[in-house]
């Protein structure tokens, strides 16, 4: 599920001159494609929270994929710009309801110990589609058109669905017993942002978007445009972050849960910050590239796996789908913010700037963990932060 709900969208990225060429696409207009995408998501995260609340995560996660692979298919019969706006939508939509339910599922079924080992498995489907679909998917779009990387993925996803539908079992957890209104959900949602723990959370999860949008955007145009590395070498140094990615990820999962999350992601967070002020002063070709990203994948991977799985602890089972809905929401804005400024920044000072404000974003949330999340006690039982 995760490969392919990741890898749908990252391929947007590569393949949007197949795209443009084929709908005959402006550039002015090509990011809408994936503005239309983090849109919808955000939204249909913060109302399928609540939901996921209430009827189970099993539910909504094979609506999800159900869901996912039906917009995924549509993507076949995408003719025009409009069409191809209103299938990104939908299938943002779908993205909506999956991102916060897989990461609350883990807080459902596995014990608090565990959960660091769990999420790191499943972040690790995003680094697979990472290796395997961004490739698979850029030879597809060049040999056949645009179309069938999405069709690809229909595919994927479908055969996810089937997966849930035959092992993936509803864990007996607390589920939301009140009524489930619009008017109650935003109560519920009011109600838990009170929380000091959910707010620092809330912060947290935007600067670490923001921070993200800031390094990647521009970086590959900063490679090929000033350190001279061409185009072929750019898709090799994802493929190089992707399997650094997808073997430390579940490395940092268990690593987790024997020490504890807090200690991992404040080391995750100094070590990205170092990562982002080196790499303009220290690539000066691919192979440095290879070294600095993949070291940036590295930390990332120390950082996600350890925070949901914190995450998980900080409200009660019946509510918890919709704090991680509510996270994945604000690391959409977070991530449109950083990209906006990362073209001013880079546009006007260069892409050192964008570096230096991604590290101290960074360097920002670590401090923001160190001193406002609580390292929960190993039964999950919130603890009490600096």
């Amino acid at each position: 599920m995760m490969f392919s709900a990741s890898a749908q969208v990252i391929i947007v990225s590569p393949i949007l001159p197949e795209i443009s060429e084929a709908l005959d696409i402006r550039e002015s207009l090509q990011g809408l494609l994936i503005t239309s995408y983090t849109v919808m998501l955000g939204i249909v995260a913060l109302i399928i929270g609540p939901i996921s609340d209430k009827v189970g995560r099993r539910r909504v996660l094979l609506f999800g994929c159900g869901f996912m692979a039906f917009a995924l298919a549509l993507h076949g019969i995408a003719n025009s710009y409009i069409s191809m706006v209103s299938v990104r939508a939908l299938a943002g939509a779908a993205g909506g309801s999956l991102s916060g339910a897989a990461v609350a599922y883990v807080g459902d079924y596995f014990p608090y110990t565990r959960r660091g080992w769990a999420n790191g498995w499943v972040m690790s489907g995003m680094a697979v589609g990472q290796i395997i679909g961004i490739p698979v998917g850029k030879i597809l779009a060049d040999q056949f058109g645009f179309r069938w990387p999405f069709l690809m993925f229909a595919i994927t996803m479908t055969f996810a669905t089937l997966l849930v539908w035959l092992f993936v079992p509803q864990p007996d957890v607390q589920r939301e017993q009140g009524r489930l209104t619009i008017k109650s959900s935003i109560l519920r949602y009011r109600n838990m942002l009170k929380l000091a723990q959910v707010r620092a959370v809330s912060i947290i999860y935007l600067l670490m978007f923001l921070s993200l949008g800031l390094y990647v955007i521009y970086l590959p145009t900063w490679l090929e445009n000033v350190v001279g590395v061409s185009g072929t070498e750019i898709a090799s140094l994802f493929f190089v972050g992707g399997l650094a990615n997808v073997i430390s990820s579940p490395i940092a999962g268990r690593l987790s849960d024997q020490v504890g999350r807090k200690p991992l992601i404040i080391a995750s967070c100094i070590g990205l910050g170092v990562v982002m002020i080196l790499t303009t002063y220290v690539i000066d070709g691919i192979w440095f590239a290879y070294l600095i990203f993949a070291g940036a994948m590295v930390m990332f991977a120390l950082r996600i796996s350890p925070l949901q799985s914190l995450m998980t602890a900080i409200v009660p089972d019946e509510r918890r789908g919709m704090l991680m809905s509510l996270a994945i929401a604000i690391g959409q804005v977070g991530m449109g913010l950083g990209s906006a400024l990362a073209g001013v920044t880079y546009t006007e000072y260069g892409y050192i700037s964008n570096t230096l404000v991604a590290s101290v974003a960074i360097a920002f949330m670590a401090w923001m963990v160190y001193y406002y999340l609580a390292e929960p006690s190993p039964d999950g039982a919130p603890g009490v932060a600096n």
